[in-house]
């Protein structure tokens, strides 16, 4: 079944590999279906494991009015792909708009989640800087419609937080770039128009996440700015939520640090699924410095 179809006719790439408890890997605007091959050449000795191409992304179908992407679709079609294949419940696992629509299908369709994992989310979510971030995605919008893929790639993958990656990996990086540059250019520009610029704050979901009772863990790099606050604050929210954090990383923590999340990840779904990743404790009050009665 290498595609699926999601509820208003849209045609989603699916691959999957392994038997077990089912994992869902939600790809980032930079990356397709095909970044998270460390994960699934690692976790299929034991799991499920699904990944599927976005819409706008080849060979997933490419609309072109911008009025069919959203982070409310793009939380459904995860949920799509799920069904497309059978499965009732999986791990959610995201990075960067993946990890904004893990964290999307945990508020919106949590029955379907045995677990969240939001890696690297957090860009735009800062409220001092929600319009800077719009107007950034707007200006990139253009700049793959103006450039084309393979012209705005050697833009894009130099990014602030992609550097990181570049210099530990350079044949990695590489990698990432050229498959950045073969990204339909009208897909890539609707995503972050219907997508990336339009989605709402994290800090405006506190409601949502603060109720959100699903084992949740948030991984960024200490050097990918605009993602260590939010993830701090998806910590303090989030009921059973855990915080990691890889040194002197970057944005694209599965492909740099691909040991390092495969590790982390594996570790947190074996707590899952022996009930032992729990609530905060509420003893664990972070307005007490020390105990003194």
């Amino acid at each position: 079944m290498p595609h699926i179809t999601a509820p208003d006719g849209i045609k989603l790439w699916v691959e999957e590999a392994g038997q077990g408890t089912p994992i869902l890997f939600i790809h980032e605007f930079g990356g397709d279906h095909r970044s998270w091959e460390p994960q699934l050449r690692f976790f299929a000795r034991r799991h499920r494991c699904i990944t599927y191409g976005a819409r706008g992304y080849p060979p997933s179908d490419v609309p072109g009015d911008v009025e069919r992407y959203s982070q409310a679709i793009a939380a459904a079609d995860a949920v799509a792909v799920l069904d497309g294949l059978g499965i009732g419940r999986a791990h959610i696992v995201g990075l960067s708009m993946g990890g904004f629509c893990a964290l999307h299908v945990g508020l919106s369709h949590a029955s379907r989640a045995l677990s969240i994992v939001a890696a690297g989310a957090g860009y735009g979510a800062e409220k001092s800087l929600e319009a800077y971030f719009r107007g950034v995605s707007l200006a990139v919008a253009d700049g793959f419609e103006k450039q084309g893929s393979e012209g705005f790639a050697r833009t894009y993958a130099l990014g602030a937080s992609r550097v990181q990656f570049q210099n530990k990996d350079p044949r990695g990086w590489a990698e990432f770039a050229q498959q950045l540059g073969e990204h339909d250019s009208a897909g890539a520009a609707a995503t972050m128009r219907g997508v990336q610029a339009r989605r709402p704050s994290l800090y405006d979901l506190e409601a949502g996440f603060r109720a959100m009772d699903l084992p949740t863990l948030v991984m960024t790099g200490d050097e990918d700015d605009h993602c260590l606050q939010p993830a701090l604050y998806l910590k303090r929210v989030i009921p059973a939520c855990g915080l990691c954090v890889f040194p002197k990383t970057g944005h694209t923590l599965n492909l740099e640090e691909p040991a390092l999340f495969n590790l982390h990840l594996a570790e947190f779904i074996a707590m899952v699924e022996a009930g032992r990743w729990e609530k905060r404790d509420p003893r664990a009050n972070p307005a007490e410095v020390m105990k003194v009665s």
